[in-house]
C-alpha cells in the first residue's frame, strides 16, 4: 500500500493547523492568498498566477485536494509563513503511476529524457494543472472534440514541425482535410464516431511507428483501422494482400499504403479514384503501365473517374489472384465483371487482354508483330513526309 499521499496529508494538516485565522476558509486558502494577488512578489519576482476559480472548479481543485499533495515540499515552511524559494517539480506519478508509467517509454517520453524539451509532457496535454479539467468536460484539452487542437498545437505548428523534425510534416494541416477531420468538426457538433489522434495512436502509449508494439505499425495497422472498419477488415483478411500481410510480408499493403494516413479520403470522390491507379503503381508499376496504354487508362489518365480503374476490376479490399476461383477477374467471373460496365459483353469480348504488352513476344505475338509492323509504317511515313 502507497502510504506517501497519506502521509502527506496529515503532514499538510499538522502544518496547516498551526495557524488557524490563515487557513479558516479551506485548505489551500493560504496558498491561494499569496498566489492569486497580483501585488505580492517573492524574491525571486512575481509569483507564479493561480485563477482561484479556475483551480477549485478544476479536476485537482474539486476533489478537495490539498496544493501541498503535489508540492509536497511546500508544506515544509522555514519560518512561521513561507516555504522554500524553489521548489521541487510536481511528480505526477505520486498519483498517476500507470499512466506516468506509460508515458516515459512512448515517443514523447523517450524524447524528453533524451533531452529533448520540446517533446510533449504532461502539461502540453493536459493543460495547466491548476485550471485542468476532466476530459469529460467539454472545455477539456483531452475532451475527444478538442483532441485535434491539442495535438496541432505540436503537430500542426509549421516552426515546431521543422524545429524538431516531427514525423509525417503538418499531420494536422492533412488530417483536418481529411474524411475523419471533416467528420469531426462538420456540422453543428462533433460526430463521436469520426476518429480522432488518439483513436488510432493512443493516449498515453503512443509508440513510434516502427515499434512493434505501435498501434500504426505496418503489422498492426489493419487491426486499428478494423476497429472502425470492421467489414473491410475481414475483405482485406480474406484477400491476397491481407494473406501476405498476415505471414509477416513486410513490403505487403496495408490500410495506409493505398489510403494514407492522415490525408485519407472518401473513396467515392472522383479525384481519389484516379489518384488510387498511381498508388497500387507503387507496387505494380509494370501492371499499370500496360494499364495506361488501354482505353481505360488513357481517360483515367487525363482525370476522368468514370471509367474502368484497378478496383473496378480487381476489387478493393479483397484482391485476390486470377488463379483464385473467388476472384473477379478468374475465367469464370471475368464477364459478369466487365458486365459492370458493357452490359451487353459477352465472353469474346471479356477475352480481350486488358494489360497489353505490345513488347512481350510470349504474351501475344498477334500484338507483337502488329506493334513492329506499325512502329515501321510509321517510321517510313515519317520519313516520306519530312524529307526534302
Amino acid at each position: 500500500m502507497n502510504s506517501g499521499p497519506m502521509l502527506r496529508k496529515l503532514l499538510a494538516i499538522l502544518v496547516l493547523g498551526a495557524a488557524p485565522a490563515v487557513f479558516a476558509a479551506g485548505p489551500n486558502d493560504a496558498c491561494l492568498k499569496c498566489h492569486t494577488d497580483p501585488e505580492i512578489k517573492g524574491e525571486a519576482g512575481k509569483l507564479k498566477p493561480t485563477n482561484a476559480e479556475a483551480f477549485r472548479a478544476s479536476i485537482h481543485g474539486g476533489r478537495k485536494g490539498q496544493c501541498v499533495e503535489c508540492h509536497e515540499d511546500a508544506a515544509e515552511l522555514v519560518d512561521d509563513k513561507n516555504h522554500a524559494k524553489q521548489l521541487k517539480p510536481v511528480d505526477c506519478a505520486s498519483c498517476h503511476d500507470d499512466a506516468v508509467g506509460e508515458y516515459a517509454a512512448t515517443v514523447h517520453g523517450k524524447a524528453r529524457a533524451g533531452g529533448n524539451q520540446v517533446a510533449a509532457s504532461c502539461g502540453d496535454c493536459h493543460g495547466d494543472p491548476h485550471a485542468m479539467l476532466p476530459a469529460s468536460n467539454p472545455k477539456s484539452m483531452t475532451n475527444f472534440a478538442n483532441i485535434e487542437a491539442t495535438c496541432g498545437s505540436c503537430h500542426g505548428n509549421e516552426k515546431l514541425v521543422q524545429q524538431a523534425h516531427l514525423p509525417g510534416g503538418n499531420v494536422q494541416a492533412m488530417y483536418h482535410d481529411s474524411i475523419h477531420g471533416r467528420l469531426m468538426h462538420e456540422g453543428s457538433s462533433y460526430n463521436a464516431a469520426a476518429p480522432t489522434c488518439t483513436s488510432c495512436h493512443g493516449t498515453h502509449s503512443i509508440l513510434a511507428k516502427k515499434e512493434k508494439g505501435s498501434r500504426v505499425s505496418h503489422a498492426n495497422t489493419p487491426e486499428t483501422c478494423g476497429s472502425c472498419h470492421q467489414r473491410a477488415l475481414v475483405a482485406f483478411g480474406g484477400g491476397k494482400h491481407g494473406q501476405l500481410q498476415h505471414e509477416g510480408d513486410k513490403t505487403a499493403p496495408t490500410c495506409s499504403d493505398c489510403h494514407t494516413a492522415h490525408s485519407i479520403q472518401r473513396a467515392s470522390q472522383d479525384d481519389w479514384k484516379v489518384a488510387a491507379i498511381g498508388q497500387c503503381g507503387n507496387c505494380h508499376d509494370d501492371y499499370v503501365q500496360s494499364y495506361r496504354r488501354t482505353y481505360h487508362g488513357k481517360v483515367t489518365n487525363l482525370g476522368f473517374a468514370d471509367m474502368a480503374t484497378c478496383a473496378s476490376c480487381h476489387g478493393s479490399h479483397d484482391i485476390r489472384p486470377a488463379s483464385d476461383p473467388l476472384s473477379m477477374v478468374a475465367g469464370a467471373n471475368r464477364v459478369e465483371t466487365c458486365r459492370q460496365c458493357h452490359k451487353q459483353g459477352g465472353a469474346q469480348f471479356a477475352s480481350w487482354d486488358p494489360h497489353p504488352r505490345p513488347t512481350d513476344r510470349s504474351r501475344d505475338p498477334i500484338l507483337y508483330f502488329v506493334n513492329i509492323g506499325m512502329n515501321l509504317l510509321l517510321q517510313n511515313l515519317g520519313m516520306l513526309i519530312f524529307t526534302p
